[in-house]
């Protein structure tokens, strides 16, 4: 076995780490104003492109870099340093987008890709959280095509968007479907702006849909593909979140060692007293072994075939889970070990902590990662825990 970074992923983590370091110089702005100016939006899109690190998820064929998963992993550990949730600037289109049309791709993902327009996902509900299959949002079919009634909560990007896939029940069966609307459409309306623990670049909106007209090629995908679609969409995701908060853990761990090495307390600098080490020592645990499974599960969906898909799934949850708790052990501690200070809004350790506690609720929560990886092991067998025999 060889754990070793390819050249190309050493290539693709010096770039992003230097575009994490451009994009870090606007982490107080995005603090202290809760959002970034439209000249800040556009100095980062434009250091995006030059990076080449725009749409990582992409085909180069349409535009994007072209990835596999191992290196979309590795950048995501790079970008997961930055506060704010600055790392999302560093736009991916929605995985779901791979199943445009020609004529979708042209109108949608294509400048998605080039950093001129911006999707939003609208899955979750009010009683559609968890369970997305308590699905309230309905598609009527109509002489022209579909009209859209119901509404969507943690709408992440929402504001900046100008266009949304959306998941409804369509027809009498109530097929779960997805549809490609633009925001601008009458009877889409944004209804209230949460504000939540953490301060990010963008906004999680609530909207309501009354009477939204779509055409029948708004479709995404085919009638009833909606919950296959966003679940192939979660394997990966997980992995990123998981990479992410790798990243944000090893920059508080960073921060932590530098303040403890300079902090003096008692005569002695506090790097020197037995509990502090033992808080960066179990820190350095926490990241090293989360940071080898995730690159593991990401080189293995990466070579992956339909026959392992569902062990991948339960890996990927397993990945997310593991990483997701570690990264708010790992913040926590970094914060204690700066003291009064840690709690300080103006230090990159207090944003963390609120930030990577979001990590163990969406795109699944802790309890749901549980579930799936239980699921796996009793239909299954401890098989979910094995490393593949051949590439």
């Amino acid at each position: 076995m060889d754990f070793r970074l390819t050249e190309r992923q050493i290539q693709l983590k010096t770039a992003a780490r230097s575009l994490t370091e451009f994009i870090t110089r606007y982490e107080n702005d995005c603090e202290t104003d809760n959002g970034l100016s439209p000249q800040a939006h556009a100095a980062v899109r434009d250091a995006v492109l030059d990076s080449g690190l725009q749409a990582i998820n992409m085909p180069i064929e349409w535009g994007g870099a072209g990835l596999t998963i191992a290196e979309q992993a590795t950048v995501q550990e790079e970008l997961g340093r930055l506060t704010g949730a600055l790392w999302d600037m560093v736009w991916r289109p929605a995985n779901a987008l791979r199943f445009c049309t020609p004529e979708q791709r042209e109108r949608y993902l294509i400048p998605v890709i080039k950093g001129q327009r911006r999707d939003c996902y609208a899955v979750t509900e009010p009683n559609a959280g968890s369970d997305p299959q308590n699905l309230a949002t309905t598609a009527t079919r109509t002489a022209s095509g579909w009209v859209l009634n119901g509404e969507k909560w943690f709408v992440t990007v929402g504001d900046h968007a100008d266009f949304m896939i959306v998941l409804a029940a369509a027809g009498p069966d109530r097929a779960p479907t997805l549809f490609l609307v633009d925001k601008d459409t009458p009877g889409i309306e944004m209804t209230r702006v949460p504000r939540f623990m953490h301060t990010f670049v963008y906004e999680h909106p609530e909207f309501t849909f009354t009477d939204v007209e779509a055409g029948e090629d708004a479709v995404l995908g085919g009638i009833g593909e909606g919950y296959d679609i966003t679940r192939s969409w979660f394997t990966e995701e997980r992995l990123m979140i998981a990479a992410r908060t790798i990243g944000a853990a090893e920059r508080g761990l960073e921060l932590a060692r530098e303040w403890a090495l300079g902090r003096e307390q008692f005569g002695s600098r506090i790097a020197d007293f037995q509990l502090i080490q033992g808080m960066l020592a179990d820190s350095a645990v926490d990241i090293a072994v989360n940071r080898a499974y995730t690159h593991q599960v990401a080189w293995e969906v990466t070579g992956s075939t339909e026959e392992n898909r569902k062990s991948l799934h339960a890996k990927a949850a397993i990945a997310k889970l593991s990483a997701s708790e570690a990264s708010g052990r790992v913040i926590d501690r970094c914060l204690q070990i700066f003291g009064g200070r840690g709690y300080d809004r103006s230090y990159p350790v207090e944003r963390m902590y609120r930030e990577v506690r979001v990590d163990r609720i969406w795109e699944g929560t802790s309890e749901i990662q549980r579930l799936i990886i239980a699921n796996e092991l009793i239909k299954r067998g401890t098989g979910v825990l094995d490393l593949p025999a051949t590439r």
